[in-house]
């Protein structure tokens, strides 16, 4: 019988006290419960994502540290951690991203990731070498193949890589597979990674211990979901999704495999696409709070669906205690849009205050007159209304201490429909990657228990307020459709003429697509974005600003 701990825990990138302290408290828990290994997540001593921190040659000592640390309180246990070692070859990137094993007070072990992803939110290449040695570990008198992360992940008909290191490792005849992970969260990245796992069960033969990183690290979020399979491909435990969990599991030997006590689960733990999202935009929200070491969130309210989201997770994720609202009224404002938002915080029970804003905006206008004599009122106009909204709200934040919290939406962003230095100032971009029609099916399941958001909020038609009877619709096409066509050039990478072979008007692609690229400049000085899709506007896309393409 072997008895293996899967740790599943929240790290903080860079904060090596808070990070081995928690593995310590973990590997004293693993040892009452009687476990022979415990296993903690990729790079678990320093944070994921680390990024040019580990260019500091202190920092990699930091790390090195924990492991000492680490390793001296393995003691009639053996742990398996992430951290990054230095490479010994002059040759190559200084860095190896390793899982190492711990033991009777020393590194018994140690495995380098083989595949090392530079896609999307990844950049490991950039500073780690890849591994180019196979072996097992051997634990406890059994053979184990320990991997990292993307290791496991060359596994479909089109294959990213040349090689899978579970290929290059089944000869030497492993009894287990652990794999140590930092797997973002996205919309589809849960299913998506059990098809990985499963795939690998059913080609190897071999059951499978799967620990993953929860928590959030400025725009990325980890949601959990650690697992253990078995060699039938069956999912045999699943640990829980957004939050730290700790699990013993039982493995039994037989015919050279480690096989897991207990039956296949016969229920789904894993969230729906929304559950699953606002988790992860509520967690985005706490732990970027708390680990700038900030408490109190102010938003502007307009009486749209996308400030009352952000207000309503806001105060799931800080405590409605912590969230302030200001309302903004201009001459353009309707009564409807102060008396939806004054509910709205009745049942969120946040606090609120309304700043007439027609005062400002005239005073600035008039200063510019001299300048604007002769000129068309135009959006130069509407954007002074925006940006004396900014104005008032940064001046709370920078008198209270207050985070703004940023309340654009993904296919606002995307098209730049939005005003630069006033409605798209911003600590934090809660909902950045939730397209429009995805917000108001997430404020849908919001109120499935209860309606928390105002019913009107989500029927009335979207308007910025900025001139008299203003629509979204007088500037862009029906919300349905134009996240239909930007799903397609930002989610699937289609170009032009492939989505107006999907049955959309050609002129219309080319509109939308071109505002997407004309407003690149734009998003780049936006706040950063919680991520919730496959392909968030920041660091996972990147296109240049001034290039050309599509005109």
């Amino acid at each position: 019988m072997l008895k293996i701990a899967l740790a599943q825990l929240s790290y903080h990138t860079g904060n090596f006290q808070s990070n081995t302290q928690k593995m310590l408290l973990a590997i004293e828990k693993a040892k009452a419960e009687h476990a022979d290994i415990i296993v903690f997540a990729e790079l678990a001593t320093c944070g994921y994502p680390a990024r040019d921190f580990l260019e500091f040659s202190d920092f990699v000592r930091l790390s090195q540290e924990s492991v000492n640390t680490l390793a001296d309180a393995c003691r009639g246990i053996t742990a398996i951690v992430g951290s990054p070692i230095p490479n010994p070859e002059l040759k190559g990137k200084d860095l190896f991203n390793a899982a190492l094993v711990l033991e009777n007070g020393v590194v018994a072990a140690s495995v380098a990731k083989t595949l090392l992803p530079n896609y999307d939110i990844f950049d490991e290449y950039r500073y780690f070498e890849p591994n180019k040695e196979f072996h097992l570990v051997n634990i406890k008198g059994h053979s184990i193949a320990i991997t990292v992360c993307e290791d496991l992940w060359n596994v479909d008909e089109n294959p990213m890589y040349r090689m899978s290191p579970m290929d290059e490792l089944m000869p030497l005849q492993p009894e287990l597979i652990i794999n140590i992970a930092a797997s973002p969260y996205s919309s589809k990245q849960i299913q998506q990674r059990k098809h990985v796992l499963k795939t690998n069960c059913q080609r190897y033969g071999l059951s499978l211990v799967y620990v993953n990183h929860i928590g959030a690290q400025t725009h990325q979020v980890f949601d959990g979901g650690s697992m253990v399979w078995n060699q039938d491909a069956a999912l045999v435990e699943e640990l829980a999704y957004f939050e730290e969990d700790f699990r013993v599991v039982d493995f039994k030997s037989e015919q050279g495999k480690l096989t897991p006590l207990g039956s296949a689960k016969t229920h789904n733990q894993a969230p729906s696409k929304y559950e699953g999202m606002e988790a992860a935009l509520t967690l985005g929200i706490r732990q970027y709070f708390q680990k700038l070491g900030f408490k109190k969130a102010i938003i502007g309210l307009s009486g749209g669906v996308d400030s009352a989201l952000v207000t309503y997770l806001a105060a799931k994720a800080l405590g409605p205690e912590n969230v302030q609202t200001l309302l903004l009224p201009s001459q353009f404002s309707s009564e409807h849009s102060i008396s939806d938002s004054i509910q709205l915080c009745k049942n969120l029970g946040v606090s609120y205050e309304e700043i007439p804003i027609q005062e400002v905006v005239n005073s600035v206008e008039n200063t510019l007159k001299p300048f604007f004599e002769g000129t068309k009122t135009d959006i130069t106009e509407e954007n002074i209304q925006s940006r004396t909204r900014a104005i008032l709200l940064m001046a709370m934040s920078n008198k209270f201490g207050y985070i703004l919290l940023n309340t654009s939406n993904k296919s606002e962003l995307a098209v730049g429909y939005g005003t630069l230095y006033g409605d798209m100032c911003g600590g934090l971009s809660v909902i950045g990657d939730v397209y429009k029609t995805e917000v108001y099916e997430l404020c849908r399941h919001i109120n499935r228990v209860g309606e928390l958001i105002p019913e009107n909020i989500l029927t009335k038609e979207p308007s910025a307020e900025l001139r008299p009877d203003q629509k979204d619709s007088d500037s862009l096409p029906p919300y349905p459709l134009l996240d239909a066509i930007l799903y397609a050039y930002i989610e699937e990478h289609l170009g032009p003429s492939e989505i107006v072979s999907r049955g959309y008007d050609e002129a219309l692609v080319k509109r939308i697509l071109r505002m997407v690229n004309m407003n690149e400049w734009k998003r780049w000085q936006a706040p950063p974005t919680i991520r919730v899709s496959t392909r968030a506007f920041g660091p996972g896309r990147r296109v240049p600003i001034s290039g050309k393409y599509l005109g």
